[in-house]
Protein backbone atom coordinates (compact mmCIF):
# COMPACT_ATOMS: atom_id res chain seq x y z
CA UNK A 1 0.00 0.00 0.00
CA UNK A 2 1.65 3.24 -1.13
CA UNK A 3 -0.03 5.59 1.37
CA UNK A 4 1.62 5.88 4.80
CA UNK A 5 0.26 9.24 6.00
CA UNK A 6 -3.37 10.38 5.82
CA UNK A 7 -3.85 14.10 6.48
CA UNK A 8 -7.34 15.41 7.19
CA UNK A 9 -8.81 18.87 7.44
CA UNK A 10 -11.08 19.59 10.44
CA UNK A 11 -13.72 22.29 9.84
CA UNK A 12 -16.43 21.04 7.46
CA UNK A 13 -14.45 17.84 6.88
CA UNK A 14 -14.87 16.25 10.32
CA UNK A 15 -17.45 18.59 11.85
CA UNK A 16 -19.83 21.35 10.84
CA UNK A 17 -18.39 24.85 10.76
CA UNK A 18 -19.66 27.12 7.97
CA UNK A 19 -23.30 26.76 9.04
CA UNK A 20 -22.40 28.69 12.19
CA UNK A 21 -20.64 31.42 10.19
CA UNK A 22 -23.72 31.66 7.96
CA UNK A 23 -25.85 32.23 11.05
CA UNK A 24 -23.46 35.01 12.10
CA UNK A 25 -23.63 36.51 8.61
CA UNK A 26 -27.43 36.54 8.77
CA UNK A 27 -27.36 38.20 12.19
CA UNK A 28 -24.88 40.78 10.89
CA UNK A 29 -26.97 41.76 7.87
CA UNK A 30 -30.09 42.04 10.06
CA UNK A 31 -28.28 44.37 12.48
CA UNK A 32 -27.01 46.53 9.61
CA UNK A 33 -30.36 46.68 7.82
CA UNK A 34 -30.94 50.36 8.78
CA UNK A 35 -27.66 51.31 7.10
CA UNK A 36 -27.18 48.99 4.10
CA UNK A 37 -29.00 46.45 1.96
CA UNK A 38 -28.24 42.85 2.90
CA UNK A 39 -26.18 42.17 -0.26
CA UNK A 40 -24.13 45.34 0.21
CA UNK A 41 -23.49 44.51 3.86
CA UNK A 42 -22.44 40.96 2.96
CA UNK A 43 -20.10 42.04 0.15
CA UNK A 44 -18.54 44.78 2.30
CA UNK A 45 -17.96 42.31 5.13
CA UNK A 46 -16.44 39.74 2.75
CA UNK A 47 -14.02 42.34 1.40
CA UNK A 48 -13.09 43.49 4.89
CA UNK A 49 -12.50 39.92 6.07
CA UNK A 50 -10.27 39.13 3.07
CA UNK A 51 -8.31 42.34 3.66
CA UNK A 52 -7.81 41.48 7.33
CA UNK A 53 -6.67 37.88 6.89
CA UNK A 54 -3.01 38.91 6.80
CA UNK A 55 -3.48 40.70 10.14
CA UNK A 56 -5.94 38.52 12.05
CA UNK A 57 -5.57 35.15 10.34
CA UNK A 58 -8.43 32.69 10.01
CA UNK A 59 -11.14 32.02 12.54
CA UNK A 60 -14.03 33.41 14.55
CA UNK A 61 -12.04 36.10 16.37
CA UNK A 62 -10.78 37.73 13.20
CA UNK A 63 -14.25 37.41 11.68
CA UNK A 64 -15.78 39.19 14.69
CA UNK A 65 -13.31 42.06 14.38
CA UNK A 66 -14.15 42.32 10.68
CA UNK A 67 -17.88 42.44 11.47
CA UNK A 68 -17.30 45.33 13.88
CA UNK A 69 -15.06 47.18 11.43
CA UNK A 70 -17.60 46.77 8.63
CA UNK A 71 -20.46 47.90 10.86
CA UNK A 72 -18.57 51.07 11.77
CA UNK A 73 -17.79 51.65 8.08
CA UNK A 74 -21.42 51.27 7.01
CA UNK A 75 -23.11 52.85 10.03
CA UNK A 76 -20.71 55.72 10.62
CA UNK A 77 -21.48 58.02 13.56
CA UNK A 78 -25.10 56.86 13.57
CA UNK A 79 -24.17 53.29 14.52
CA UNK A 80 -25.53 52.57 18.03
CA UNK A 81 -23.14 51.13 20.56
CA UNK A 82 -25.67 48.35 21.10
CA UNK A 83 -24.92 47.01 17.61
CA UNK A 84 -21.26 46.59 18.51
CA UNK A 85 -22.29 44.77 21.69
CA UNK A 86 -24.60 42.51 19.66
CA UNK A 87 -21.82 41.74 17.18
CA UNK A 88 -19.50 40.80 20.02
CA UNK A 89 -22.23 38.49 21.32
CA UNK A 90 -22.52 36.91 17.84
CA UNK A 91 -18.76 36.37 17.88
CA UNK A 92 -18.93 34.68 21.28
CA UNK A 93 -21.63 32.36 19.94
CA UNK A 94 -19.27 31.42 17.10
CA UNK A 95 -16.58 30.54 19.61
CA UNK A 96 -18.91 28.55 21.86
CA UNK A 97 -21.12 26.63 19.45
CA UNK A 98 -21.35 22.86 20.01
CA UNK A 99 -19.19 20.63 17.82
CA UNK A 100 -21.38 18.51 15.55
CA UNK A 101 -19.58 15.68 13.76
CA UNK A 102 -20.42 15.00 10.14
CA UNK A 103 -22.19 11.75 9.29
CA UNK A 104 -20.32 8.54 10.19
CA UNK A 105 -17.02 10.36 10.79
CA UNK A 106 -15.93 8.01 13.57
CA UNK A 107 -16.51 4.95 11.39
CA UNK A 108 -14.61 6.58 8.53
CA UNK A 109 -11.68 7.41 10.82
CA UNK A 110 -11.61 3.80 12.01
CA UNK A 111 -11.33 2.60 8.41
CA UNK A 112 -8.67 5.18 7.57
CA UNK A 113 -6.60 4.26 10.64
CA UNK A 114 -6.27 0.76 9.21
CA UNK A 115 -4.54 2.23 6.17
CA UNK A 116 -2.03 4.72 7.60
CA UNK A 117 -1.16 7.23 10.29
CA UNK A 118 -3.77 9.94 10.69
CA UNK A 119 -2.71 13.58 11.06
CA UNK A 120 -5.13 16.45 11.57
CA UNK A 121 -4.11 19.52 9.55
CA UNK A 122 -6.25 22.56 10.29
CA UNK A 123 -5.78 26.30 10.21
CA UNK A 124 -7.17 29.05 12.37
CA UNK A 125 -7.00 30.35 15.92
CA UNK A 126 -4.97 27.94 18.06
CA UNK A 127 -7.15 28.14 21.19
CA UNK A 128 -10.42 27.78 19.28
CA UNK A 129 -9.20 24.86 17.15
CA UNK A 130 -7.87 23.08 20.24
CA UNK A 131 -11.21 23.61 21.99
CA UNK A 132 -13.17 22.21 19.04
CA UNK A 133 -10.89 19.21 18.79
CA UNK A 134 -11.30 18.50 22.50
CA UNK A 135 -15.07 18.82 22.24
CA UNK A 136 -15.14 16.52 19.22
CA UNK A 137 -13.68 13.59 21.14
CA UNK A 138 -11.57 12.68 18.10
CA UNK A 139 -8.14 13.79 19.28
CA UNK A 140 -6.88 10.36 20.36
CA UNK A 141 -7.45 9.01 16.87
CA UNK A 142 -4.65 11.10 15.38
CA UNK A 143 -0.91 10.44 15.43
CA UNK A 144 -0.36 14.17 15.10
CA UNK A 145 -2.24 17.48 15.36
CA UNK A 146 -1.05 20.35 13.16
CA UNK A 147 -2.77 23.72 13.71
CA UNK A 148 -1.26 26.17 11.21
CA UNK A 149 -1.78 29.80 10.25
CA UNK A 150 -2.25 28.84 6.59
CA UNK A 151 -1.90 25.83 4.31
CA UNK A 152 0.67 26.29 1.59
CA UNK A 153 2.99 24.07 -0.41
CA UNK A 154 5.73 24.86 2.13
CA UNK A 155 3.40 23.88 4.98
CA UNK A 156 2.90 20.41 3.53
CA UNK A 157 6.56 20.00 2.58
CA UNK A 158 7.56 20.67 6.20
CA UNK A 159 4.81 18.38 7.48
CA UNK A 160 5.88 15.42 5.35
CA UNK A 161 9.49 15.89 6.44
CA UNK A 162 8.43 16.07 10.10
CA UNK A 163 6.59 12.74 9.85
CA UNK A 164 9.34 11.14 7.79
CA UNK A 165 7.22 10.30 4.77
CA UNK A 166 7.79 10.85 1.06
CA UNK A 167 5.14 13.19 -0.42
CA UNK A 168 3.89 10.55 -2.84
CA UNK A 169 3.11 8.30 0.13
CA UNK A 170 0.84 10.92 1.71
CA UNK A 171 -2.72 12.01 1.01
CA UNK A 172 -4.58 15.15 2.11
CA UNK A 173 -8.38 15.33 2.21
CA UNK A 174 -10.56 18.35 2.89
CA UNK A 175 -13.32 20.65 1.70
CA UNK A 176 -11.13 23.51 0.46
CA UNK A 177 -9.70 23.44 -3.05
CA UNK A 178 -7.45 26.38 -2.25
CA UNK A 179 -6.10 25.19 1.11
CA UNK A 180 -6.41 21.40 1.17
CA UNK A 181 -6.01 20.25 -2.41
CA UNK A 182 -3.80 22.56 -4.46
CA UNK A 183 -0.93 23.02 -1.96
CA UNK A 184 -0.83 19.31 -1.14
CA UNK A 185 -0.61 18.45 -4.84
CA UNK A 186 2.10 21.07 -5.30
CA UNK A 187 4.08 19.44 -2.49
CA UNK A 188 3.88 16.10 -4.29
CA UNK A 189 1.11 14.38 -2.32
CA UNK A 190 -2.23 12.89 -3.32
CA UNK A 191 -5.28 15.04 -2.58
CA UNK A 192 -9.01 14.41 -2.22
CA UNK A 193 -11.58 17.20 -2.46
CA UNK A 194 -14.72 16.62 -0.38
CA UNK A 195 -16.95 19.64 -1.08
CA UNK A 196 -19.58 20.80 1.40
CA UNK A 197 -22.78 22.74 0.57
CA UNK A 198 -21.67 25.94 2.32
CA UNK A 199 -18.34 27.01 0.87
CA UNK A 200 -16.48 30.21 1.74
CA UNK A 201 -15.62 32.09 -1.45
CA UNK A 202 -12.06 32.68 -0.27
CA UNK A 203 -11.42 28.93 -0.30
CA UNK A 204 -12.59 28.30 -3.86
CA UNK A 205 -10.23 27.65 -6.78
CA UNK A 206 -10.22 25.88 -10.12
CA UNK A 207 -10.09 22.11 -9.70
CA UNK A 208 -7.26 20.19 -11.39
CA UNK A 209 -9.65 17.50 -12.60
CA UNK A 210 -7.11 15.91 -14.94
CA UNK A 211 -4.38 15.63 -12.29
CA UNK A 212 -3.34 11.99 -11.72
CA UNK A 213 -3.07 12.44 -7.93
CA UNK A 214 -6.39 14.23 -7.48
CA UNK A 215 -9.85 12.85 -6.78
CA UNK A 216 -13.19 14.53 -6.09
CA UNK A 217 -15.23 12.59 -3.53
CA UNK A 218 -18.90 12.90 -2.68
CA UNK A 219 -18.22 11.99 0.95
CA UNK A 220 -15.19 11.43 3.18
CA UNK A 221 -16.41 7.85 3.59
CA UNK A 222 -15.17 7.24 0.02
CA UNK A 223 -11.57 8.06 0.96
CA UNK A 224 -10.56 4.59 2.26
CA UNK A 225 -11.59 2.93 -1.01
CA UNK A 226 -9.73 5.54 -3.07
CA UNK A 227 -6.61 4.99 -0.97
CA UNK A 228 -6.94 1.25 -1.63
CA UNK A 229 -7.08 1.96 -5.36
CA UNK A 230 -3.88 4.04 -5.41
CA UNK A 231 -1.10 2.00 -6.98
Amino acid sequence: MPIDLICLDADDTLWHNMRHFEEAHDAFTAMLEPFAAAQVARETLDACEARNLKLYGYGAKGFTLSMIETAIQLGGPDLPGSVVADLLAAGRRLLAHPVELLHDIELTLDRLAQRGRLVLVTKGDLLHQEAKLAASGLGDRFAGIEIVSDKTEATFTRLFARYGVAPDRAVMAGDSMRSDVLPALAAGAWAAFVPQPLAWGHETAVAPDDHPRFRRLADLAELPDWIDAIV
